[in-house]
């Protein structure tokens, strides 16, 4: 597999709503849990997360990054300044780390029938070259250490600490025993 990676600009809308299919990914997410309250999330779910979505990604910048595998979208990664994140905020375990300004990144989904082949990876690649072209210094990520155990796909939307540090990334804290807040620092380009 080739992967080629594109910004998730309008002309783009049509690939990622391919991607993510009528269920919008994971359940009517549409990568909209970091960035709204819960009950705005909830009342969202669907139809509605989907159409907050595509004014992000109408509004720019764009609001991550799609894998294509030729033409065929098979990944997503979302990640932004973390100050675009407000859950990221009211999180007992991800509040910052220190006084630096830091870009997150919050969500992958890959298509089932791409997944364990490096795609992941790419993406967290991807998604720090881009980061960095945008001016960030500081890419952190929230994933989940499964610590040698199977984690279900559906729990897997902020990534494995294994593809973390496979793409460059660093543990910086830990306030839980399943996730680490990771790091990479972005030199300027």
């Amino acid at each position: 597999m080739t992967l080629r990676f594109r910004p998730v600009t309008p002309d783009r809308w049509k690939d990622l709503a391919q991607l993510f299919g009528p269920r919008g990914a994971c359940g009517g997410c549409w990568c909209m849990w970091w960035r709204l309250p819960r009950r705005d999330y909830s009342r969202g779910q669907g139809a509605g997360n989907r159409r907050r979505l595509r004014r992000l990604v109408q509004a720019g910048p764009p609001p991550g990054l799609l894998a294509y595998d030729g033409d065929e979208p098979v990944g997503w990664v979302a990640f932004g300044p973390r100050r675009e994140y407000p859950v990221l905020e009211r999180s007992r375990i991800l509040q910052p780390v220190d006084e630096r300004t830091v870009w997150s990144l919050v969500c992958l989904y890959v298509d089932r029938r791409h997944r364990r082949q490096g795609v992941t990876v790419g993406l967290i690649q991807a998604a720090a070259r881009q980061a960095r072209r945008r001016g960030a210094r500081v890419l952190e990520g929230y994933p989940i250490d499964a610590k040698g155990g199977a984690v279900p796909s559906a729990f897997a939307w902020t990534g494995l600490a294994s593809a973390f540090r496979k793409a460059g990334f660093r543990e910086v804290a830990r306030r839980s025993p399943t996730r680490p807040i990771m790091r990479k620092v972005l030199r300027p380009s």
